[in-house]
């Protein structure tokens, strides 16, 4: 989104990948090279990367390496939410040992380690990266910039729902009207949601969708909704005492106006997924593929 708050706001951290990369060589493949499996390094991945960036490199932003070396050689890439440990087990099995990831290595936005350095956690899952020479890199703040938003994009290719969209604002979608309830079950099944959090009537008809992955934060959604009027206003997440309040002291006004909150992860994971269509054109002969890091949460 374009105007974020809370944690997408914070990118205070200064980018080591970013500027690093720029000195590695530009990757090509040669004739010779195409029968083969190129020989890529992760700097020269990540400065191909940043070539499809407005504005890229940013003085700032939390997309930097989080473990291995800029120089080292691509076995193979994998896309990912989460680098968790289950993840980069699979990404071990398969021969990758180039993880991107969207969200966070190490428990907070920054990655900053300094106060986990005692943590028997934090030390196993950088051991495990360790041993076995995986680099982490996070692909959160680039591929927000992306044009147009590869989260965004993720999710309208995944929800079926990309020829609905606003040529002007692709987060406004514009439906034949359909009841909340059937617009839920559809997101659900297309996400591989379990259970969302609804504030709203399932039989209220809805024809225009306001789409908000992730945590763009409660100004942002609710002005967002003062703005655009939409029935419904799909988000990843949301404080409980921002925009679902708004949402039910309008309903109490008499506005038809809905809210579901389908979790940050599900929300944006198809973006990741996206990646990987959007990179092997780009990348010919290298492995690329997505592992899904899942949900954490079971429900009782």
């Amino acid at each position: 989104m374009q105007e974020l708050t809370g944690r997408r706001a914070f990118v205070g951290v200064m980018t080591k990948a970013a500027g690093a990369s720029l000195l590695m060589p530009p990757f090509e493949l040669s004739g010779e090279t195409r029968s083969q499996p190129p020989s890529v390094t992760v700097g020269q991945v990540i400065d191909l990367i940043l070539k499809s960036i407005p504005s890229a490199p940013f003085p700032k932003t939390v997309d930097t390496l989080k473990a291995g070396s800029l120089s080292q050689t691509v076995t193979g890439i994998v896309s990912t939410m989460f680098a968790t440990a289950e993840v980069v087990e699979k990404a071990i099995a398969a021969g990758a040992n180039f993880i991107i990831a969207h969200e966070p290595t190490f428990y907070n936005h920054a990655d900053d380690t300094d106060w986990l350095q005692n943590d028997d956690v934090f030390r196993n899952k950088q051991a495990l990266l360790t041993k076995h020479g995986i680099a982490v890199w996070r692909f959160h703040d680039y591929l927000h910039a992306h044009r147009p938003d590869g989260v965004l994009t993720g999710l309208l290719t995944t929800l079926d729902w990309a020829k609905y969209a606003d040529s002007d604002n692709p987060h406004v979608l514009t439906l034949r009207a359909t009841p909340l309830g059937q617009l839920i079950a559809h997101a659900k099944d297309r996400l591989g949601i379990k259970l969302v959090r609804v504030v709203g009537d399932p039989a209220q008809s809805c024809q225009r969708i306001l789409l908000m992955p992730g945590a763009a934060g409660g100004r942002s959604q609710i002005t967002a909704i003062e703005k655009t009027q939409p029935d419904v206003i799909f988000c990843g997440e949301a404080s409980e005492w921002e925009t679902p309040e708004y949402v039910r002291d309008a309903r109490r006004q008499g506005k038809k106006l809905s809210l579901v909150i389908l979790g940050h992860i599900m929300s944006e994971a198809a973006g990741m997924e996206w990646v990987v269509s959007w990179l092997k054109p780009q990348l010919p002969g290298v492995n690329i593929t997505y592992i899904s890091s899942g949900n954490e949460f079971t429900y009782l």
